[in-house]
């Protein structure tokens, strides 16, 4: 095997993102994934493609990041399963209203208007099926939603086309630098050099980063959803809530997923998540009050993926403060699917030409260091 320029440490979309992008580029990377790829979170969580509510930092990339998944096909060679019928925030009261009206006027002066204040009308032209108690809402047309797994595989798959090499079903042993060159010793004893490492290794990427003396204040977690049996159609946008945890959508086929960042237990050691039925209960509670239409569904499945979630539930973006030669792309706090296109590609331009054009320095892992020293 020819000595790659990067490697990548990480199977899950920012991986197979950050590997096509370098790809498209003429880098030579191999990507490294202990499982298989989208095996975590990455490929089985709810799928939503939004601007709608992000944290301010996060917007500008979430912009960028919008005008990729437009062009998903373009990029990927698949249509990755994305439908823009737009994202919608429940306002279930006049409270909820003007939280919707403040967000509108901080998004305004920040220079994006992608959000809007929806009354009860419009609401109801757009999702007829809502409770008559809810009051209107926040939407922002043009989102919306892709395949999970079918999205990791089409970053993975055409990265692999333009010559990056993916090694599944092994992990990194030991990471060490040595100069200019960094090693991996992978845990079947093959050892692979590059001048460039990728952590974009999830839930396990706080692990790699306090290695080289850049610890996180990160947890793992395990996103929970649910998908019901067939419905008849009733819902086009992805639905949430402004005042409760909800992600809601139903697909062509008719089945319904519900899910907004309810948490099982997360077990990273041995790769095994644990669903809370008590948690799932409240989950559907909240779909029952909301959507008389589904108070006689059946739930017919329910999983839980593992991701990192940060203390500040932003991710990290960009170099090591410490290490030459060290990107990091972790920490998605349970909302990082939407930004994978974009992320992939500030790290390619960070790694080929040294700068990017969008903000990130609210991304970076010194953030943390800082705070620990106030």
């Amino acid at each position: 095997m020819a000595a790659p320029d990067v490697l990548v440490i990480g199977g899950g979309l920012h991986g197979c993102s950050a590997a096509l992008h370098l790809a498209m580029r003429g880098v030579a990377v191999t990507l490294v994934e202990k499982d298989y790829v989208g095996r975590h979170a990455s490929g089985v969580n709810a799928g939503g493609v939004r601007r709608l509510g992000r944290a301010l930092p996060e917007v500008p990339l979430s912009v960028a990041s919008m005008e990729l998944w437009r062009r998903i096909e373009d990029l990927t060679d698949d249509d990755c399963g994305f439908e823009s019928h737009g994202q919608i925030k429940i306002a279930e009261d006049e409270a909820d209203l003007e939280k919707c009206r403040a967000r509108r006027e901080t998004l305004l002066a920040a220079g994006f208007d992608h959000e809007e204040v929806i009354d009860r009308d419009e609401l109801r032209a757009r999702v007829s099926a809502i409770s008559e108690h809810c009051v209107g809402g926040l939407l922002s047309r043009d989102d919306g939603a892709a395949l999970p797994f079918r999205t990791v595989q089409a970053f993975r798959n055409k990265a692999e086309r333009l010559g990056a090499t993916i090694l599944e079903g092994v992990a990194v042993a030991r990471l060490a630098r040595d100069r200019e060159l960094w090693t991996a010793t992978l845990a079947d004893g093959r050892v692979l050099s590059a001048p460039v490492v990728v952590n974009a290794a999830g839930a396990w990427a706080g692990r790699f980063a306090a290695a080289f003396g850049e610890p996180v204040p990160v947890e793992a977690v395990a996103p929970m959803l649910m998908i019901t049996e067939r419905r008849p159609p009733f819902l086009a946008p992805v639905v949430g809530a402004i005042s409760r945890t909800l992600s809601f959508k139903q697909f062509a086929n008719g089945t319904v997923l519900i899910g907004g960042g309810y948490l099982g237990r997360a077990d990273p050691d041995r790769d095994r998540t644990l669903v809370d039925h008590r948690k799932l209960a409240e989950n559907a509670r909240t779909v029952r009050d909301l959507f008389p239409v589904m108070r006689d569904a059946q739930v017919v499945r329910a999983w839980a993926g593992i991701e990192a979630r940060t203390a500040d539930g932003l991710p990290v973006i960009g170099p090591s403060s410490r290490e030459p030669g060290l990107f990091h792309s972790f920490g998605y706090s349970l909302h990082g699917f939407q930004l994978g296109p974009i992320v992939g590609s500030i790290l390619a331009e960070l790694i080929v030409g040294g700068r990017t054009n969008l903000p990130i320095s609210p991304f970076a892992i010194n953030r943390f260091a800082r705070s620990a020293a106030v």
